[in-house]
C-alpha cells in the first residue's frame, strides 16, 4: 500500500515554487511506494505541475487559504480552517494520509497539531528534534525551538520521547541521554537543570549519564542530549552555520597561505564533505515528537533538495 504523505505546499519562505519540484522528484523516485497530497490553493499548484512534469503520484487538495510565517499560530489556525496547514493535518486525524510535512509557520504547525492531533498519554510538551553530526556519527538534540520555558519534568518527557525515538527510528540500542548544562557536576546549572537532573536520575528506564557541556555534544557524550528549546535553537543555529561559515573561513586562509590551485581543490573535498554533515538540506526535515500522528517540520528557508527529502 503507498504511502500518503500530506505536504503543506504553501509553508516556507520559497513555497510553492521550490516545494512542488522538491515533491515531484521524490514522487518520481518513490514510484507508487508514495503518493503525495500537495495541499494549497489549485490555481496556484496545477500549472507548477504540469510544469514539473508531475507523475500521477503527486495529486493537489484545494486549501485556499494560507497561514504566513509572520502569523499568531493560535489565532492563525482558529481563523483558517482551510489554510494548507489545517486541512493537511486534518487529512492525517481522519486517515486519509499517513504523514504531515511542513516548512511554514512552525508554531501554527505546533498549534494546529495539538488542536487536530492531540498529544500523545503523558506528554504535557510535544518537542522538535534536531540531528547534530559528531565524531562518531549523529546526534538527537531535544527540544530545539518548540519550548522556549520548560519546567524540570518536562525536560525528563523529552528525555524520554527521545530515547524511544532513538531507539526505534534511529536503530541506537539503549540511548545514553546527556542534560545540556553548563558543567558536568550535579550541581551545576540553574534551578531547571537542578531539578531536571534529579528527576532523570531517578527516571526509571533511561540511561542517563549526567551533566554533559557544550563542548561534548559533537565529541558524541550522549546519543540523546536533553535541554529547553531556548539553549537547543540556539545550538541548532549554531550548528547550521557551520555549514556555510566553515568554507568561507577556509577559504580566505587557503589564499592568505598563497596554496595551489590542486592544493585548495584537496581541501576543498575534504571540506565539502564535512559542511554537508552540518546542512539541512541534507536532513530534509525533523519530526515532532509527541503528538498522535507523523509530524514532519523543515527549516523555513527549505529548498526543493530539502522538500524532496522530506518526503522521501
Amino acid at each position: 500500500m503507498s504511502i500518503r504523505v500530506a505536504v503543506d505546499a504553501m509553508g516556507g519562505d520559497h513555497a510553492p515554487d521550490v516545494v512542488v519540484p522538491g515533491c515531484v522528484e521524490a514522487a518520481k523516485a518513490a514510484g507508487s511506494a508514495v503518493t503525495v497530497l500537495l495541499f494549497g490553493p489549485e490555481s496556484e499548484l496545477q500549472p507548477r505541475l504540469e510544469q514539473a512534469g508531475a507523475p500521477p503520484n503527486v495529486v493537489v487538495v484545494d486549501a485556499p487559504q494560507v497561514i504566513g510565517m509572520g502569523e499568531s499560530p493560535a489565532v492563525a489556525v482558529k481563523s483558517k480552517p482551510d489554510s494548507s496547514i489545517c486541512k493537511g493535518l486534518g487529512a492525517v486525524a481522519a486517515g486519509k494520509a499517513d504523514a504531515f510535512v511542513s516548512a511554514g509557520n512552525t508554531g501554527a504547525v505546533m498549534a494546529g497539531s495539538l488542536f487536530i492531533l492531540g498529544r500523545l498519554p503523558n506528554v504535557s510538551r510535544p518537542a522538535i528534534i534536531g540531528v547534530y553530526p559528531t565524531v562518531k556519527g549523529r546526534c538527537m538534540v531535544i527540544d530545539v525551538g518548540t519550548n522556549v520555558d520548560c519546567k524540570p519534568e518536562h525536560l525528563v518527557q523529552f528525555a524520554y520521547m527521545g530515547s524511544i525515538y532513538s531507539e526505534r527510528v534511529l536503530k541506537v540500542g539503549n540511548p545514553v541521554i546527556g542534560l545540556l548544562n553548563i558543567g558536568e557536576e550535579p550541581g551545576k546549572g540553574n534551578d531547571q537543570a537542578k531539578a531536571a537532573f534529579e528527576l532523570l536520575s531517578s527516571a526509571e528506564g533511561l540511561n542517563f549519564r549526567g551533566n554533559i557541556e557544550g563542548r561534548d555534544v559533537m565529541e558524541h557524550a550522549a546519543d540523546v542530549v536533553v535541554c529547553d528549546g531556548f539553549v537547543g535553537n540556539v545550538i541548532l543555529k549554531l550548528g547550521e552555520s557551520v555549514a556555510s561559515i566553515l568554507p568561507r573561513m577556509i577559504g580566505a586562509e587557503m589564499k592568505r597561505q598563497q596554496m595551489t590551485p590542486e592544493e585548495q581543490q584537496t581541501v576543498g573535498r575534504a571540506l565539502s564533505g564535512i559542511a554537508r554533515r552540518f546542512d539541512y538540506e541534507e536532513y530534509g526535515g525533523v519530526p515532532l515528537l509527541g503528538v498522535n500522528g507523523t509530524v514532519i517540520i523543515g527549516h523555513g528557508g527549505s529548498g526543493s533538495k530539502a522538500f524532496q527529502n522530506m518526503v522521501a
